[in-house]
């Protein structure tokens, strides 16, 4: 008798028995007037609503987080979705807070990005394609600026832009190289200057990030007119608010800055809402969603973008500094077939037992463990993401390296139990988020902005030093004495790496990282390091998730994750 076969992910996200939206607001005691529904199983809540809780406490704030990415998989997104049920289970009010995932990703590698197996949250085909539109808004907005730089230049350039210059680009939300440098402007007098330009992905536009940083529709609006967009020929600077743009944007955000509600398989709350990457800028939720869902929840887990070298570093030195944000404890996210991976094993290999291969990657469990429970001060555990063909002698060296360590390592099956399978995690974050903590941010806002992108690459990433050549020092030099020294910074790296050699797996040390270029994000309030080879415009891989998506007559998805 053959056996049946596996339900792929979509299969079983299409198969739940979702609850009507207005049903998962009232577990969180949200009135129906005070949410906006798209649909009967997604909805934004309302702003007004929001500010009514301000005086409630907050709860407990959980992040997830992970080792660094590979081919093999980690499952951060679902560990996040598992253990959010998982706390449901054991009587905690809780839910989950994630960002909304780029079409860019879902058409190229991954197919989807909503958790995956019994620990998904749904909608999940809406979730991953338009969802509520606040991408497209974020698109509009930015791209209503760009169009005013350029016709406030075709009519005369009474600010006096610089056509070499103009810093603001383009966006849109797909992987699209051809679209990384062009020229505009072709076509003769009618159609403006020429000028290079070009796109990048919307996840990494500073109107992205502003959008997730914002605490209010005024706040918004006052990030969004500081955003520089390019320079006079005397080097002055030219805003937003010069251009008189930054109302018009925030009326193509004010409805997008409302926080979208979901739920999850097990019908339990989540926030999804914001997107940056965390590789090319700040990589978490919106600040807005976030604290919603603290006043609303006595446990909130959240989760920031690729491994703790990124997400987690960031959401530390920009999420949480700017926002006043302290996490109580942290889930680092870990499975065999990753740690092999960094062992040396290649994908093809990794469902094969090789205990050496394990121990030899553990080096990268480890040095995230380290960041993230010395350096940044986080009680901590390692969740296990549990896969069928993990074998029990893999599973006790791992278990055996917690023991040996002082680091608690838990085995969670939520992938294929749902939040069942993460009760025990559930358990032990409750507890480690009874410690008391101090949270310890890499480098002091004082830090000069040179010392910042030290200490974050010498103590995270395990480098010697940090290069670049002269120009970009002296941009840098520059933008300390124009008054930004006090920013922080977000590095624009390679993720699957502590190094920018994405082909460097492990732990590796002593390298140097090379800032390649710098660019000064005035209204989201850091400054981008971009380094190594990462790009702000993805490409697609040669046989792209797109080519396996489709849509049958009835209008059923087949083929997303």
């Amino acid at each position: 008798m053959s056996q049946a076969r596996a339900l792929s992910n979509i299969e079983i996200a299409q198969s739940a028995r979702m609850r009507p939206i207005g049903e998962i607001a009232a577990k969180l005691g949200i009135p129906e007037d005070s949410i906006e529904p798209y649909g009967r199983f997604k909805a934004k809540v309302a702003l007004d609503y929001l500010r009514t809780l301000e005086g409630r406490p907050d709860g407990k704030l959980i992040l997830v987080t992970a080792i660094s990415p590979t081919p093999a998989g980690e499952g951060k997104t679902t560990t996040t979705v598992g253990l959010g049920d998982a706390l449901n289970l054991i009587g905690k009010r809780a839910m989950i807070c994630l960002r909304e995932p780029a079409m860019g990703p879902v058409f190229g590698v991954k197919g989807g990005a909503a958790g995956g197996g019994y620990a998904q949250v749904v909608p999940m085909e809406d979730i991953n394609l338009h969802f509520t539109g606040d991408f497209a808004a974020i698109a509009q907005a930015h791209n209503l600026l760009s169009a005013m730089v350029d016709n406030h230049i075709h009519y005369g350039n009474e600010l006096g832009f610089d056509l070499r210059r103009v810093s603001w680009r383009r966006v849109v939300d797909c992987n699209d190289r051809a679209l990384r440098d062009i020229t505009i402007g072709l076509g003769g007098p009618s159609n403006g200057y020429p000028r290079q330009d070009g796109f990048d992905i919307v996840v990494a536009s500073e109107v992205m990030a502003i959008f997730c940083l914002a605490t209010s529709l005024a706040d918004l609006k006052e990030r969004l007119g500081a955003i520089i967009v390019g320079h006079t020929r005397k080097r002055e600077p030219i805003r937003a608010s010069d251009l008189k743009a930054h109302g018009a944007m925030a009326v193509l955000l004010k409805d997008a800055i409302a926080p979208n509600l979901v739920q999850t398989l097990a019908n339990n709350p989540a926030f999804i809402h914001g997107g940056p990457f965390a590789n090319i800028a700040h990589g978490c939720n919106s600040v807005t969603a976030t604290k919603a869902a603290l006043k609303l929840a006595d446990y909130v887990v959240t989760e920031a973008g690729f491994g703790a070298d990124l997400g987690a570093e960031k959401f530390i030195d920009i999420k949480c500094r700017k926002a006043g944000l302290k996490p109580a404890a942290a889930v680092i996210v870990a499975t065999v077939r990753a740690l092999k991976y960094h062992g040396g094993v290649e994908v093809e290999a990794l469902a094969q037992e090789n205990l050496a291969a394990l121990a030899k990657g553990m080096s990268n469990l480890q040095r995230h463990v380290e960041n993230v429970g010395v350096k940044f001060g986080l009680p901590l555990v390692v969740a296990i993401n549990q896969r069928a063909e993990d074998s029990l002698a893999e599973i006790a060296a791992l278990l055996e390296w917690g023991a040996r360590n002082d680091t608690p390592v838990v085995l969670a099956r939520h992938y294929a139990e749902g939040g069942k399978g993460a009760t025990e995690l559930a358990e032990k974050v409750v507890a480690l988020s009874e410690r008391p903590c101090v949270v310890k941010p890499p480098y002091e806002d004082a830090t000069p902005l040179w010392e910042k992108m030290k200490r974050v690459a010498t103590e995270i990433y395990g480098a010697a030093d940090i290069t670049a050549d002269t120009s970009i020092r002296k941009q840098i030099k520059e933008l300390q004495q124009e008054g930004y020294g006090h920013f922080p910074i977000c590095v624009a790296k390679t993720q699957y790496s502590f190094s920018t050699d994405p082909k460097l797996r492990g732990a590796p040390s002593g390298h140097a990282v090379n800032i390649r270029e710098v660019r000064l994000a005035a209204g989201a309030e850091f400054i981008v390091m971009v380094c190594g080879d990462i790009m702000t415009m993805p490409g697609l891989p040669k046989t792209p998730a797109a080519a396996s998506i489709d849509v049958d007559e009835s209008g059923k998805i087949v083929g997303m994750f």
